[in-house]
């Protein structure tokens, strides 16, 4: 099978990374940050109100991940382009890493999509993007700099209505989740004792979103090789504006500095 370039000469690498030389113990990581559409997929044929939506990007991930990079002086790894391209926290070959409806919304251009187009977005998005990931755990283990891995998300407050939810939009009440799975989930348990001792706070454990066996970067990057991790989900209403991410980039950063 003859794999296809997808992205022109002048398009941008999937992975962007933001304060590289960190020395903080931290490798933060954003799976969903970006909502680039290569040129070749003409925007998958949406308009750019759905590639807005949280379908497209998890918002606010970029903008917290670059404000808690400096003020942790960790390094920040993440995706440029759109989740609905492919999703990077789904394995390459999984029936939901390009998908063909999204809360509600079809995808004209997932619809129908063969072996061969879908390698290709494997092959220019998901693949350089956890080699990336891979290459900078692999230059703080030959330089013995610890790594703390934790993985940046946000949800969306309500998902659309369900023919199980009578059509009515279902609000979520979380201002936060940690989730987590497996062993070695010691850090992620204490950054979830740690928000909850916060105060005025709903903090899920695995809510909305359950660490399971469709999370892939996660357990690729942490699991077999004993790293720390924490996957934080925070409400994208909190990361609307730059009160909001500078607000959660200083509680992060304070809560992640004192858990061990």
């Amino acid at each position: 099978m003859t794999i296809p370039q997808l992205l022109d000469d002048d398009e941008p690498e999937p992975a962007a990374v933001v304060n590289p030389d960190g020395s903080s113990p931290f490798l933060l990581i954003g799976d969903h940050a970006g909502r680039r559409v290569p040129r070749a997929l003409a925007d998958l044929g949406l308009a750019d109100a759905e590639l807005a939506r949280h379908i497209g990007w998890d918002i606010g991930v970029a903008a917290l991940g670059e404000v808690l990079a400096r003020a942790l002086d960790a390094v920040f790894v993440h995706q440029r382009y759109s989740r609905l391209v492919i999703d990077c926290n789904r394995a390459p070959d999984a029936v939901d890493a390009v998908p063909a409806v999204s809360d509600g919304t079809v995808v004209p251009g997932n619809a129908g999509l063969d072996a061969t187009r879908q390698a290709a977005r494997v092959a220019a998005v998901h693949a350089p993007y956890h080699a990336a990931i891979a290459s900078e755990i692999g230059r703080r283990t030959a330089l013995d700099q610890p790594t703390r891995l934790v993985a940046l998300h946000s949800f969306t407050p309500a998902l659309r209505g369900t023919a199980a939810s009578g059509g009515v939009a279902v609000p979520r009440p979380w201002h936060c989740g940690i989730l987590h799975d497996g062993a070695n989930d010691g850090l992620a348990r204490a950054l979830l004792a740690a928000l909850r001792a916060e105060g005025g706070l709903v903090v899920g454990d695995n809510e909305p979103y359950a660490m399971d066996g469709i999370d892939y970067t996660i357990p690729r990057h942490a699991f077999a090789a004993g790293l720390p991790y924490a996957e934080i989900e925070v409400r994208q209403d909190l990361l609307a504006d730059d009160a909001g991410v500078a607000g959660w980039s200083a509680r992060l950063a304070r809560l992640l500095g004192g858990v061990d």
